[in-house]
Protein backbone atom coordinates (compact mmCIF):
# COMPACT_ATOMS: atom_id res chain seq x y z
CA UNK A 1 0.00 0.00 0.00
CA UNK A 2 1.51 3.31 -1.05
CA UNK A 3 2.31 6.44 0.83
CA UNK A 4 0.54 9.37 -0.79
CA UNK A 5 1.24 13.11 -0.49
CA UNK A 6 -1.81 15.35 -0.31
CA UNK A 7 -1.77 19.07 -1.11
CA UNK A 8 -4.53 21.41 0.07
CA UNK A 9 -4.56 24.84 -1.61
CA UNK A 10 -5.59 27.47 0.94
CA UNK A 11 -5.78 31.04 -0.32
CA UNK A 12 -7.79 34.25 -0.55
CA UNK A 13 -9.99 35.00 -3.56
CA UNK A 14 -10.50 38.29 -5.37
CA UNK A 15 -13.35 39.49 -7.62
CA UNK A 16 -11.67 38.37 -10.90
CA UNK A 17 -12.32 34.67 -11.71
CA UNK A 18 -9.44 34.55 -14.19
CA UNK A 19 -7.02 35.82 -11.56
CA UNK A 20 -8.30 33.27 -9.04
CA UNK A 21 -7.82 30.48 -11.56
CA UNK A 22 -4.29 31.67 -12.33
CA UNK A 23 -3.44 31.77 -8.61
CA UNK A 24 -4.79 28.25 -8.10
CA UNK A 25 -2.79 26.91 -11.03
CA UNK A 26 0.37 28.57 -9.72
CA UNK A 27 -0.17 27.03 -6.28
CA UNK A 28 -0.90 23.65 -7.86
CA UNK A 29 2.34 23.81 -9.86
CA UNK A 30 4.28 24.57 -6.68
CA UNK A 31 2.52 21.68 -4.94
CA UNK A 32 3.39 19.28 -7.76
CA UNK A 33 7.04 20.34 -7.63
CA UNK A 34 7.02 19.60 -3.90
CA UNK A 35 5.84 16.05 -4.52
CA UNK A 36 2.05 16.27 -4.27
CA UNK A 37 0.16 13.24 -5.59
CA UNK A 38 -3.38 14.55 -4.95
CA UNK A 39 -4.19 18.27 -5.09
CA UNK A 40 -7.49 19.64 -3.76
CA UNK A 41 -8.86 23.16 -4.23
CA UNK A 42 -11.02 25.03 -1.76
CA UNK A 43 -14.75 25.35 -2.39
CA UNK A 44 -15.73 27.50 -5.40
CA UNK A 45 -12.11 28.59 -5.85
CA UNK A 46 -12.75 30.55 -9.05
CA UNK A 47 -14.70 33.32 -7.30
CA UNK A 48 -15.28 35.05 -4.06
CA UNK A 49 -17.98 33.40 -1.99
CA UNK A 50 -20.89 34.98 -3.87
CA UNK A 51 -23.59 33.26 -1.80
CA UNK A 52 -23.46 36.10 0.72
CA UNK A 53 -26.28 37.66 -1.29
CA UNK A 54 -29.02 36.57 -3.67
CA UNK A 55 -28.12 38.10 -7.03
CA UNK A 56 -29.15 36.69 -10.40
CA UNK A 57 -26.02 38.18 -11.98
CA UNK A 58 -23.93 35.61 -10.12
CA UNK A 59 -25.29 32.77 -12.24
CA UNK A 60 -22.96 34.04 -14.97
CA UNK A 61 -20.09 32.62 -12.89
CA UNK A 62 -21.25 29.06 -13.56
CA UNK A 63 -19.79 26.81 -16.24
CA UNK A 64 -20.35 23.40 -17.77
CA UNK A 65 -18.55 20.26 -16.61
CA UNK A 66 -16.74 19.17 -18.73
CA UNK A 67 -15.84 22.72 -19.61
CA UNK A 68 -12.98 25.20 -19.87
CA UNK A 69 -11.76 24.88 -16.29
CA UNK A 70 -11.90 21.09 -16.14
CA UNK A 71 -10.14 20.88 -19.52
CA UNK A 72 -7.35 23.12 -18.22
CA UNK A 73 -7.01 21.08 -15.04
CA UNK A 74 -7.06 17.81 -16.97
CA UNK A 75 -4.08 19.05 -18.97
CA UNK A 76 -2.37 20.04 -15.72
CA UNK A 77 -3.01 16.63 -14.15
CA UNK A 78 -1.70 14.84 -17.23
CA UNK A 79 1.42 17.03 -17.37
CA UNK A 80 2.31 16.65 -13.70
CA UNK A 81 0.97 13.16 -13.01
CA UNK A 82 -1.24 14.34 -10.16
CA UNK A 83 -4.83 13.72 -9.18
CA UNK A 84 -6.83 16.98 -9.00
CA UNK A 85 -10.06 17.67 -7.12
CA UNK A 86 -11.63 20.94 -8.28
CA UNK A 87 -14.68 22.62 -6.71
CA UNK A 88 -16.75 24.49 -9.31
CA UNK A 89 -20.07 26.27 -9.83
CA UNK A 90 -21.69 23.94 -12.37
CA UNK A 91 -24.24 25.01 -14.98
CA UNK A 92 -25.91 21.69 -15.72
CA UNK A 93 -28.72 23.08 -17.85
CA UNK A 94 -30.75 26.25 -18.23
CA UNK A 95 -31.99 27.10 -14.72
CA UNK A 96 -30.23 24.09 -13.15
CA UNK A 97 -27.06 24.73 -11.18
CA UNK A 98 -24.96 22.71 -8.72
CA UNK A 99 -22.06 23.15 -6.33
CA UNK A 100 -19.87 20.44 -7.82
CA UNK A 101 -16.47 18.82 -7.39
CA UNK A 102 -14.73 17.37 -10.43
CA UNK A 103 -12.36 14.44 -9.87
CA UNK A 104 -9.49 14.16 -12.36
CA UNK A 105 -7.05 11.24 -12.38
CA UNK A 106 -3.30 11.54 -12.82
CA UNK A 107 -3.56 10.69 -16.53
CA UNK A 108 -5.93 13.62 -17.10
CA UNK A 109 -9.11 11.54 -17.25
CA UNK A 110 -12.22 13.17 -15.80
CA UNK A 111 -13.38 10.34 -13.55
CA UNK A 112 -16.65 11.96 -12.53
CA UNK A 113 -18.33 14.57 -10.38
CA UNK A 114 -19.84 14.87 -6.94
CA UNK A 115 -22.67 17.37 -6.50
CA UNK A 116 -23.09 18.85 -3.04
CA UNK A 117 -25.99 17.11 -1.33
CA UNK A 118 -26.67 19.31 1.70
CA UNK A 119 -27.42 22.92 0.79
CA UNK A 120 -27.41 25.51 3.61
CA UNK A 121 -29.54 28.61 3.94
CA UNK A 122 -28.18 30.81 6.72
CA UNK A 123 -27.31 34.50 7.02
CA UNK A 124 -24.62 35.20 4.35
CA UNK A 125 -24.76 31.54 3.23
CA UNK A 126 -27.73 31.76 0.86
CA UNK A 127 -26.87 28.67 -1.14
CA UNK A 128 -30.41 27.44 -1.72
CA UNK A 129 -30.89 30.41 -4.06
CA UNK A 130 -28.12 29.09 -6.31
CA UNK A 131 -27.69 25.34 -5.96
CA UNK A 132 -29.93 22.36 -6.61
CA UNK A 133 -29.24 19.53 -4.14
CA UNK A 134 -26.93 16.95 -5.66
CA UNK A 135 -28.17 13.73 -7.20
CA UNK A 136 -24.88 11.89 -7.72
CA UNK A 137 -25.07 9.96 -4.48
CA UNK A 138 -22.04 9.42 -2.28
CA UNK A 139 -19.18 8.03 -4.31
CA UNK A 140 -15.55 6.98 -4.28
CA UNK A 141 -13.22 6.83 -7.25
CA UNK A 142 -10.17 4.57 -7.73
CA UNK A 143 -7.30 6.85 -8.75
CA UNK A 144 -3.60 6.27 -9.35
CA UNK A 145 -3.02 7.24 -5.72
CA UNK A 146 -5.80 5.48 -3.88
CA UNK A 147 -9.57 5.45 -3.67
CA UNK A 148 -10.93 8.88 -2.81
CA UNK A 149 -14.29 10.38 -1.95
CA UNK A 150 -15.37 14.01 -2.03
CA UNK A 151 -17.96 15.87 0.01
CA UNK A 152 -18.42 19.65 0.07
CA UNK A 153 -18.56 22.10 3.00
CA UNK A 154 -22.03 21.78 4.61
CA UNK A 155 -21.85 18.04 3.88
CA UNK A 156 -19.06 17.88 6.46
CA UNK A 157 -21.53 18.17 9.34
CA UNK A 158 -23.46 15.02 8.39
CA UNK A 159 -22.10 11.65 9.57
CA UNK A 160 -24.38 9.83 7.14
CA UNK A 161 -22.59 11.37 4.16
CA UNK A 162 -19.15 10.41 5.47
CA UNK A 163 -20.32 6.88 6.29
CA UNK A 164 -21.80 6.25 2.85
CA UNK A 165 -18.69 7.65 1.17
CA UNK A 166 -16.54 5.32 3.26
CA UNK A 167 -18.83 2.39 2.47
CA UNK A 168 -18.28 3.17 -1.22
CA UNK A 169 -14.62 2.42 -0.54
CA UNK A 170 -13.05 5.82 0.13
CA UNK A 171 -9.68 5.70 1.86
CA UNK A 172 -9.48 9.50 1.93
CA UNK A 173 -12.45 11.89 2.13
CA UNK A 174 -11.79 15.42 0.86
CA UNK A 175 -13.91 18.39 1.95
CA UNK A 176 -13.51 21.52 -0.21
CA UNK A 177 -14.82 24.26 2.08
CA UNK A 178 -15.69 27.95 2.37
CA UNK A 179 -16.50 28.66 6.00
CA UNK A 180 -15.83 31.66 8.18
CA UNK A 181 -16.96 33.88 10.99
CA UNK A 182 -19.47 36.67 11.02
CA UNK A 183 -16.99 39.26 12.31
CA UNK A 184 -19.43 40.66 14.87
CA UNK A 185 -19.86 37.15 16.37
CA UNK A 186 -16.21 36.13 16.35
CA UNK A 187 -15.28 37.23 19.88
CA UNK A 188 -18.24 35.48 21.47
CA UNK A 189 -18.66 32.40 19.30
CA UNK A 190 -15.57 32.11 17.11
CA UNK A 191 -13.54 29.58 19.09
CA UNK A 192 -16.58 27.40 19.72
CA UNK A 193 -17.60 27.44 16.04
CA UNK A 194 -14.16 26.51 14.78
CA UNK A 195 -13.75 23.77 17.38
CA UNK A 196 -17.06 22.22 16.34
CA UNK A 197 -16.06 22.30 12.66
CA UNK A 198 -12.76 20.58 13.31
CA UNK A 199 -14.18 18.07 15.79
CA UNK A 200 -17.00 16.81 13.58
CA UNK A 201 -14.63 16.10 10.70
CA UNK A 202 -12.05 14.40 12.87
CA UNK A 203 -14.89 12.23 14.18
CA UNK A 204 -15.66 11.11 10.61
CA UNK A 205 -12.07 9.90 10.31
CA UNK A 206 -12.43 7.94 13.56
CA UNK A 207 -15.86 6.47 12.82
CA UNK A 208 -14.85 5.33 9.34
CA UNK A 209 -11.16 4.52 9.79
CA UNK A 210 -10.15 6.76 6.89
CA UNK A 211 -8.17 9.92 6.27
CA UNK A 212 -10.01 13.26 6.13
CA UNK A 213 -8.68 16.35 4.33
CA UNK A 214 -10.52 19.67 4.72
CA UNK A 215 -9.40 22.70 2.71
CA UNK A 216 -10.76 26.17 3.54
CA UNK A 217 -10.12 29.65 2.19
CA UNK A 218 -8.71 32.66 4.03
CA UNK A 219 -9.34 36.40 3.92
CA UNK A 220 -12.30 38.68 4.44
CA UNK A 221 -14.85 39.02 1.65
CA UNK A 222 -17.62 41.60 1.38
CA UNK A 223 -19.38 41.00 -1.97
CA UNK A 224 -22.69 41.92 -0.31
CA UNK A 225 -21.28 44.93 1.55
CA UNK A 226 -21.44 45.18 5.33
CA UNK A 227 -19.05 43.22 7.52
CA UNK A 228 -18.87 40.25 5.15
CA UNK A 229 -17.32 36.96 6.20
CA UNK A 230 -13.88 36.32 7.69
CA UNK A 231 -12.81 32.91 6.44
CA UNK A 232 -10.89 31.05 9.12
CA UNK A 233 -8.53 28.92 7.01
CA UNK A 234 -6.96 26.24 9.22
CA UNK A 235 -7.18 23.58 6.53
CA UNK A 236 -6.11 20.23 7.94
CA UNK A 237 -5.52 16.55 7.33
CA UNK A 238 -6.66 14.04 9.96
CA UNK A 239 -5.40 10.50 10.32
CA UNK A 240 -7.45 7.34 10.63
CA UNK A 241 -7.74 7.77 14.41
CA UNK A 242 -8.74 11.42 14.08
CA UNK A 243 -5.30 12.80 14.92
CA UNK A 244 -4.22 16.02 13.22
CA UNK A 245 -1.38 15.19 10.82
CA UNK A 246 -0.97 18.69 9.36
CA UNK A 247 -2.77 22.02 9.74
CA UNK A 248 -2.51 25.40 8.05
CA UNK A 249 -2.72 28.78 9.74
CA UNK A 250 -5.79 30.96 10.13
CA UNK A 251 -4.85 33.92 7.94
CA UNK A 252 -2.02 33.12 5.54
CA UNK A 253 -2.15 31.62 2.09
CA UNK A 254 -0.31 28.32 1.96
CA UNK A 255 0.03 24.91 0.42
CA UNK A 256 -0.62 22.36 3.13
CA UNK A 257 1.24 19.11 2.42
CA UNK A 258 0.71 15.85 4.28
CA UNK A 259 1.98 12.37 3.45
CA UNK A 260 -0.36 9.56 4.46
CA UNK A 261 0.14 5.80 4.53
CA UNK A 262 -2.92 4.13 3.03
CA UNK A 263 -2.02 0.88 4.78
CA UNK A 264 -3.28 2.51 7.97
CA UNK A 265 -6.85 2.33 6.66
CA UNK A 266 -6.89 -1.47 6.74
CA UNK A 267 -4.96 -1.57 10.01
CA UNK A 268 -7.31 0.87 11.75
CA UNK A 269 -10.47 -0.79 10.47
CA UNK A 270 -9.17 -4.17 11.62
CA UNK A 271 -8.42 -2.99 15.16
CA UNK A 272 -11.43 -0.68 15.44
CA UNK A 273 -14.02 -2.75 13.51
CA UNK A 274 -16.87 -0.25 13.42
CA UNK A 275 -17.83 -1.34 9.90
CA UNK A 276 -17.99 -4.97 11.03
CA UNK A 277 -20.18 -4.24 14.05
CA UNK A 278 -22.70 -1.95 12.40
CA UNK A 279 -26.29 -3.07 13.06
CA UNK A 280 -27.62 -2.53 9.56
CA UNK A 281 -30.81 -4.36 10.59
CA UNK A 282 -31.56 -1.67 13.19
CA UNK A 283 -31.13 1.58 11.28
CA UNK A 284 -34.43 1.95 9.40
CA UNK A 285 -35.18 5.10 11.36
CA UNK A 286 -32.39 6.94 9.59
CA UNK A 287 -34.59 7.22 6.52
CA UNK A 288 -37.22 9.15 8.51
CA UNK A 289 -37.17 12.90 9.06
CA UNK A 290 -37.88 12.46 12.77
CA UNK A 291 -38.95 9.62 15.05
CA UNK A 292 -42.35 10.93 16.18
Amino acid sequence: MPKVTLALLQHACGPDPAANLAKTLALAQRAAKRGANIICTQELFRSQYFCQREDYANFALAEAIPGPTTELLQAFARQHGTVVIASLFERRASGLYHNTAAVIDADGALLGTYRKAHIPDDPLYYEKFYFTPGDTGFRAWPTRFGKIGVLICWDQWFPEAARLTALAGAEIIFYPTAIGWHPQEKRKLGAKQHAAWETIQRSHAIANGCFVAAVNRVGRERPAGGDGLEFWGQSFVAGTSGEILAQAGAVQEEILLATVDLAQVDDTRTHWPFLRDRRIDAYDGLTKRYMD
